[in-house]
């Protein structure tokens, strides 16, 4: 079958995919409300297209944090990605780096930042949980500024793991022959078969349910790189995330697998982006499955976005290959969507661009 889009490789990972892992990487948190949202809510926005614009050259290329990329479309972390395909994280970095962009390497992957960094040149983010040991943190974040990695990702919205029930009814255990090989050398690197989800056991033994806004003081003084902040929903949360000195902003509900009921990432990030006023970037992530979806993330003020869930199911689907893909079809689709709202560069992408069902159009006059 010739992929053309892609939610179809979803499709062929569910039927390849053994269902503990499938419903790993699928399922979101109790109803799934804000799984089904993340996708919904894109849906909600309408373009506002402006014709007969000169549209024969059209750049896609952006910076992120200072670093030249191809396009605003990045890859999030996701976690054990050898349970997709033998090749794992070692696959989306290769692909990943060949398209010019910047990939988010999970804490909990399957391929230590080492392997990451071994694949070759690229740019690439660590994605960090806190635990308990401090000590195994900052030897953590050590090994990733040795090994090259460029900023460090620190995930904010788990303090406790939240309720996937796949996940308890499967009994979610790291299958036979992985391990989370950042933590292997600390006896840290395996998650076992328990009465409930395996990880959900994990989680509750090693992050630190104590992580609190002056940790981030605390890791701007064990590293020099860049941190964002990954798991901001609120205004409010924006606000102190500048004040702390964070570099950028990740608004992201965590692919709806923590808190249920909380608003899909699209919904949340022009909250975001209002009460930061510019003064670090914006990046959405959950729920990007289409070009026109990360032409709306622009509009409404992201600065580019991240695909979690994609970068698994064409890696479970193709190897290196399906990521290339992934990434090459969200780029063609992107740009065809500036090209036919008139947009020859992200600089030219602008909230009058689009219209939602959740507000007054800001480009209608108050009194209709």
């Amino acid at each position: 079958m010739e992929i053309t889009n892609v939610m179809e490789y979803e499709k062929i990972a569910k039927e390849k995919l053994p269902k503990m892992v499938y419903d790993y990487y699928a399922s979101g948190a109790e109803d799934q409300w804000t799984l089904q949202e993340n996708r919904n809510a894109f849906s909600r926005i309408l373009f506002r297209p402006r014709i007969l614009i000169d549209v024969s050259k059209i750049d896609v290329s952006t910076t992120v944090l200072g670093f030249n990329i191809s396009m605003p479309i990045m890859i999030a972390p996701t976690a054990m990605q050898k349970m997709a395909h033998p090749d794992g994280e070692l696959a989306t970095a290769r692909a990943t780096s060949s398209a010019g962009t910047i990939m988010t390497l999970s804490s909990w992957a399957t391929c230590s930042v080492e392997e990451v960094a071994s694949t070759g040149p690229g740019i690439r983010f660590f994605q960090l949980y806190v635990y308990k040991d401090r000590n195994v943190v900052i030897q953590l974040v050590k090994r990733a500024e040795e090994a090259g990695f460029k900023a460090i990702a620190l995930t904010v919205d788990t303090p406790r793991l939240g309720r996937r029930e796949s996940d308890i009814k499967n009994r979610f255990a790291l299958p036979r022959g992985l391990t989370l090989k950042n933590f292997e050398g600390l006896d840290l690197g395996k998650i076992d078969k328990t009465n409930d989800s395996g990880l959900a056991s994990y989680v509750a033994g090693q992050v630190d349910q104590s992580l609190s806004w002056k940790d981030i003081k605390w890791l701007q003084s064990i590293t020099s790189l860049p941190i964002l902040v990954k798991g901001v929903i609120t205004a409010e949360d924006a606000r102190i995330a500048v004040e702390y000195g964070a570099a950028g902003i990740i608004v992201s509900n965590h692919g709806a697998r923590q808190l249920d009921y909380v608003p899909a990432t699209i919904v949340a990030l022009e909250e975001v982006v209002k009460a930061v006023e510019g003064r670090i970037p914006v990046f959405l992530d959950g729920g990007v499955r289409r070009g026109t979806d990360v032409f709306k993330a622009l509009a409404l003020g992201a600065s580019g976005v991240f695909v979690g869930r994609p970068s698994l199911f064409s890696l479970a689907a193709d190897g290196e290959a399906g990521v290339r893909k992934m990434l090459q079809m969200l780029r063609d689709e992107f740009e065809l969507t500036m090209a036919l709202s008139g947009c020859r560069s992200l600089r030219e992408i602008s909230r009058n661009h689009i219209k939602t069902d959740w507000d007054i159009p800001h480009y209608l006059p108050a009194k209709l």
